[in-house]
């Protein structure tokens, strides 16, 4: 039958493979078959899988077995960075070339016990370093809006295959809003869980305080379906939150409306594309008619946040990335001594980011500068904890935009590091705190006589995702309206 992959999200999708409309070889063969026409241009997949069918064929065993869940048959895409046994797993990095994973990460281990089928690798800055998708060893992803601007990082290739209709839905990783602006730019929904929610085991780490795997899709509530199979409790890492003590964090009852905060003196500075804060005040104004009310408040040291985030993830990072020396895997360049072979090799796998955030990351944490610069971004780091700790006792939710422009022109920031390290400003402080984060759809611009996304950011306390599929879901009908 005729399958429109347009209008599909993932419970619609389900819906029609539940009632027998389709199969889920059919399912997978249109998004294959949509994924290899658009990939040409987008190069939203740095490889799609040769064993699609006959995952398909067991979704659709599973269907007549009674055994079905909400995500069996459906098509997704998974960031190179998400270890699946027996797959090819290179970060985007020329360092890992032909590497192939030995083991499941977690959140890959769920999915294909509720019959996902996995479409391919998802291109992806190399080693999640960047903010663009232009850094991967496999060439720059583009955005699906246009094809002359980026799809956004790192989980760029996620975003424009769900974007392009190469995929219902996706897994990106965001360590300070690799999923969410991505999101953001090629106007799908993107969800940061709350640190410990989703297991890390099987994520190859950038900076293991901040790192956590979500979902990218085309609606909140394919968001809510994804996230509620890949989160819970995993003993295999030592990050992973108890089911117990997630409870103690949640509402007894979740609200029907909510108290959203802006920081005003954040978000309405001279940084902020105009666009994109008309688009905001919009997007509030849409909420406080829906009964929402909408309060200004003050983070006082929310300002500091991107410097401390520059100075504890390139930290992280480079400890994370010490481990890959062309011994035990991946890319090796020989030279005439041990010390040659880890200097010819690393000098030659990694890209010109990567070397300058292990750089950073070094000195940071060299003696001398420890206490500096080190310690004091964790100092600031749990002050602004403390303060949206604070904050949150006063109203349900925080709201920003997702990224301060709108998706740039290839090349047009990847000289300027300070330039692209801004893009971040609205996202860091979630990974900074740990709380959730979602990003979801609130209109679109016109520039050059094409329609780019823009999106509306909302915070939640910790393991509070319920409130952020609410609220998500509201700004979502607006949304579908323009």
């Amino acid at each position: 039958m005729n399958i429109n992959i347009k209008e599909l999200t993932i419970a619609k999708a389900h819906e029609c493979l539940k009632k027998g409309d389709i199969t889920a070889v059919e399912l997978a063969g249109a998004y294959l078959k949509e994924a290899e026409a658009k990939n040409k241009d987008v190069n939203a997949f740095i490889e799609i899988f040769d064993d699609v069918k006959r995952q398909a064929e067991k979704a659709d065993k599973m269907f007549a077995e009674g055994k079905a869940g909400p995500l069996t048959g459906i098509p997704l895409a998974i960031k190179d960075c998400i270890l699946i046994h027996g797959k090819k797993a290179t970060a985007g990095s020329k360092i890992l070339e032909g590497y192939k994973a030995t083991y499941d990460a977690t959140v890959i281990a769920k999915l294909k016990s509720a019959g996902a089928v996995f479409l391919g690798r998802a291109n992806m800055d190399e080693f999640a370093m960047g903010g663009s998708t232009e850094t991967s060893c496999y060439g720059i992803t583009k955005n699906p809006h246009d094809l002359e601007r980026v799809p956004g990082g790192s989980s760029g290739g996620s975003a424009a295959a769900v974007a392009m209709g190469g995929a219902l839905g996706a897994l990106g990783s965001d360590t300070g809003g690799s999923i969410r602006q991505p999101g953001a730019f090629c106007g799908v929904v993107g969800l940061k869980p709350t640190y410990g929610a989703v297991s890390r085991y099987g994520l190859m780490a950038m900076a293991s305080s901040f790192d956590q795997i979500g979902p990218l899709v085309k609606t909140v509530e394919d968001s809510e379906i994804l996230f509620n199979v890949i989160s819970g409790y995993d003993k295999m890492d030592s990050t992973s939150v108890p089911e117990d003590v997630q409870k103690k964090y949640e509402r007894k009852k979740e609200k029907k409306l909510y108290t959203i905060g802006v920081p005003a003196d954040f978000v309405y500075t001279d940084g902020v594309d105009k666009g994109v804060v008309k688009n905001f005040k919009e997007a509030l104004e849409y909420l406080k008619s829906l009964g929402h009310t909408i309060k200004e408040i003050k983070l006082p040291n929310l300002k500091y946040s991107l410097a401390a985030y520059y100075v504890i993830m390139p930290a992280e990072a480079s400890t994370n990335l010490a481990r890959y020396d062309g011994v035990r895997f991946g890319l090796l360049e020989e030279g005439k001594d041990l010390f040659e072979d880890y200097a010819k090799t690393r000098g030659v796998g990694f890209g010109k980011e990567v070397r300058r955030r292990i750089i950073l990351g070094t000195y940071v944490l060299s003696s001398g500068y420890y206490d500096a610069y080190y310690n004091k971004a964790v100092a600031v780091r749990n002050v602004i904890r403390k303060d949206f700790e604070e904050t949150f006792k006063d109203v349900d939710i925080l709201a920003t935009p997702t990224a301060p422009t709108p998706a740039f022109k290839i090349g047009e920031k990847i000289d300027d590091p300070l330039q692209m390290y801004l893009e971040d400003i609205f996202t860091v402080p979630a990974n900074l705190t740990g709380v959730p984060a979602i990003s979801v759809p609130s209109g679109k611009i016109e520039i050059e006589g094409k329609k780019i996304p823009l999106a509306m950011q909302f915070f939640a306390p910790h393991f509070h995702e319920a409130t952020l599929f609410a609220i998500g879901k509201d700004l979502e009908k607006r949304s579908l309206k323009l």
